[in-house]
């Protein structure tokens, strides 16, 4: 199978598994919302729930896939599979050691990170006590989540992608559980959530235990390797390690993961300067805000971060080797396919925003008044798909030459323009403009972020891009406007309706989805024509056999 075949496959694989995630997770916010609404119980469980799921984003599935996966890359290519088993053995127990003193402070010190993180919350002693109490409670969750981070790079690399992608789905069943069968045990019975959510964290590290064992991979040293440990914990000179606790890779890995760490923390700490101006914003907000870029991280995840995983084992072997020709070609390929999945995504949030949130939350608690709230928010968030999506590509191949600290460069300058858009924008537009800040600071991010990879490899086919875009935005843009007409309709201000809804917007996704695939195929998408190529191959072997 060509390289580009190796990409799409596992990309594809690692987005259908990622599709299973996503939708048990609008079935988890679905239950969140029918349960607690948009009110000031549940602005108290996302808030609290920021704070882990930000070291999450920095320490587990952000900077630790970027920082691990081309080092053990590295050394698989050019050491062997024995060097690289011993790189992730010692890379678990510094995980245990490190994250676990991480998770002992946050438990300690949750009621000064609480004021930091929503200083609104203050005017309201119970509210401020129950947010550091959920803090408390899920803060073991990042420890449970940067292992499974560690056993789905280790998997990545000897490419094994749809279990590691599959684990997160079980993140949102346990929630699921928790929520239906301990809510009602409790007085204040947000508490069940966060009971899921660290529960659900350890079942998504042990889910991918059977295939981490079967590809051969161990937490314990062998007793060849416990023999020659000399003694453990002093780092080897040469390469190869001893067997003990270091292993010279680590010091590789800490290398990276420092700028990639703040590189990935542009996302959520946008998000949370968002949560923090949210909370001086009228009682809703953050539950808003909280809901719309749940709906935005859909196609984010089933593709952007799909496809960014995908790709990056691929071009650190190329880069190891020294193949920058395929690194330009594998990176190209990759950002025209994902732009040609996603454009089309993003419009269609646009232009179907309202039908989507009413038919996904409004029900119970969350009523119309929360739906256009939310849809408000969605639209704004959406306006940074494209860029957000392009990002984890670009990203991804600054990571796998190794270089992290150009990225955190242009994140740290797309941090301080959404900051001051934020400011600029939270008091004509409320919560939307927080939305929409976060789209403007996202699309800077990109472009500068894309100029200086081109400058970097001496181009990357710029031009064939910028073609395939241009098409692909004018595909979507008539299909968004046929969506939009096609759900005018007064069943979306109404609660309940659920099976009417979902068949009436099922309907028209479907509908949008067929005009895109045609327009694409009239203007001669480059992508379209890729796609129809390889599903004529598959066809063609079925009937072969």
């Amino acid at each position: 199978m060509s390289a580009k075949g190796k990409i799409a496959r596992a990309a594809g694989l690692m987005s259908i598994a990622t599709f299973i995630s996503r939708i048990l997770g609008y079935v988890k916010d679905m239950i969140l919302a029918r349960y607690f609404g948009a009110t000031g119980m549940a602005d108290v469980f996302f808030v609290a729930f920021r704070i882990p799921n930000l070291l999450r984003e920095l320490f587990a599935e952000g900077s630790m896939s970027s920082a691990f996966v081309p080092v053990l890359t590295e050394y698989r290519t050019k050491d062997g599979k024995e060097e690289a088993d011993r790189l992730v053995r010692s890379t678990f127990i510094v995980i245990l050691v490190f994250v676990g003193i991480i998770c002992i402070f946050g438990i300690i010190f949750a009621p000064a990170i609480v004021t930091t993180i929503a200083p609104g919350f203050l005017n309201d002693p119970d509210k401020f006590s129950d947010t550091v109490l959920l803090t408390r409670i899920m803060f073991p969750f990042l420890l449970f989540i940067s292992l499974a981070a560690l056993t789905m790079g280790a998997l990545n690399t000897r490419g094994v992608f749809f279990i590691p992608a599959l684990a997160p789905a079980f993140l949102n069943i346990v929630t699921i559980i928790s929520v239906l069968t301990l809510s009602m045990h409790f007085t204040n019975p947000i508490i069940s959530v966060a009971i899921g959510v660290t529960a659900g964290g350890l079942v998504q590290f042990l889910f991918q235990m059977p295939s981490f064992f079967k590809q051969g991979y161990s937490f314990r040293s062998q007793k060849s390797e416990v023999r020659s440990q000399t003694p453990p914990l002093n780092p080897p000179l040469a390469k190869g390690g001893n067997g003990g606790v270091w292993h010279p890779g680590l010091k590789r890995i800490g290398l990276l993961i420092i700028p990639a760490t703040a590189g990935m923390a542009v996302a959520q700490i946008n998000i949370f300067v968002s949560t923090i101006l949210a909370s001086y914003l009228a009682e809703g907000s953050i539950t808003y805000l909280y809901y719309s870029m749940r709906l935005i991280q859909f196609p984010i995840g089933i593709f952007g971060v799909a496809m960014g995983m995908a790709v990056l084992p691929a071009l650190s072997e190329h880069s190891v080797k020294g193949e920058m020709e395929k690194v330009k070609e594998d990176f190209s390929f990759a950002l025209r396919l994902l732009f040609f999945i996603t454009v089309p995504a993003m419009m269609g949030l646009i232009a179907l925003k309202t039908p989507i949130v009413s038919t996904l939350f409004q029900r119970g608690e969350f009523g119309y008044a929360a739906t256009i709230g939310t849809s408000d928010a969605l639209m704004f968030y959406s306006l940074g798909i494209w860029a957000i999506v392009g990002v984890r590509v670009t990203t991804a191949t600054f990571y796998s030459m190794q270089d992290t600290k150009t990225p955190v460069k242009v994140a740290a300058a797309a941090m301080i323009i959404n900051i001051i858009m934020s400011l600029l924008l939270m008091g004509p537009m409320g919560h939307s403009g927080l939305a929409f800040a976060n789209a403007i600071a996202s699309g800077f991010n990109f472009i500068v972020l894309f100029y200086f990879l081109r400058k970097k490899l001496g181009g990357v086919g710029t031009k064939r891009i910028t073609g395939s875009f241009a098409k692909t935005l004018l595909a979507s843009a008539v299909m968004g406007g046929a969506g939009w007409v096609i759900v005018r309709s007064e069943i979306w201000t109404l609660s309940g309706y659920g099976i009417q809804k979902t068949a009436y917007l099922g309907s028209a996704i479907i509908i949008c989805g067929g005009i895109y695939m045609l327009l694409a195929y009239l203007l001669k998408s480059e992508e379209m024509g890729y796609i129809i190529e390889k599903a004529r191959q598959k066809i063609g072997r079925k009937d072969a056999d």
